[in-house]
């Protein structure tokens, strides 16, 4: 008995080796589909304890680890791929700057025409009502480009808001300097 036990231990440490995985195992993706040889030999190793140990113990192990099949493959066109998309973001990113710049300074042309003529108006000593009518049509352009800013996202809606009432309190103003305009009073 002590023969067979110490034959049973003399078993070799290291796994074998497995066989080649045939073509018929890849699946359509090309991933390796198998079953490892490696769960019989420990089925055999495990059936081995139970005869060497009867009484119970610890299971014999393999000292090293076999070998995985999948190996690290390192692909070029990954890092390629992130410096396509990087460059076309910053493509993107550069139409959309000069989009939301023609933009913003379209409005501020606008904004800008519509206050020297208000200054001018102001200036005249001897203006007419019919004067503020030219104004009200650069406002109204100046409006119309603040609405297509903040529509295209090139201005947040409420910056637009202020830019527009900004127009409007100047107009006030000149029109209750030319007494062509009373605010109401509140009691």
């Amino acid at each position: 008995m002590a023969a067979a036990i110490a034959s049973l231990l003399m078993l070799p440490t290291k796994p074998k080796a497995l066989p080649p995985v045939a073509s018929s195992a890849r699946c359509c993706n090309g991933v390796l589909r198998h079953r490892s040889p490696l769960i019989k030999t420990l089925a055999f190793y495990t059936s081995l304890t139970s005869i060497a140990f009867p009484n119970g113990g610890a299971p014999i192990r393999a000292l090293e680890k076999p070998k995985s099949l999948r190996r690290l493959v390192v692909c070029e066109v990954a890092s390629k791929k992130r410096a396509d998309s990087a460059s076309k973001r910053a493509r993107q990113a550069e139409k959309r700057r000069i989009y939301n710049k023609a933009k913003k300074s379209e409005m501020k042309t606008r904004m800008r025409k519509v206050f020297e003529a208000l200054d001018l108006l102001k200036k005249k000593t001897d203006p007419k009502a019919e004067e503020i009518l030219s104004v009200e049509e650069l406002i109204s352009r100046a409006y119309s480009a603040i609405d297509k800013a903040v529509k295209s996202g090139s201005l947040h809606k409420n910056t637009g808001a202020h830019r527009k009432s900004r127009l409007a309190r100047r107009k006030k103003t000149v029109e209750i300097h030319h007494g062509w305009y009373a605010p109401a009073v509140t009691a």
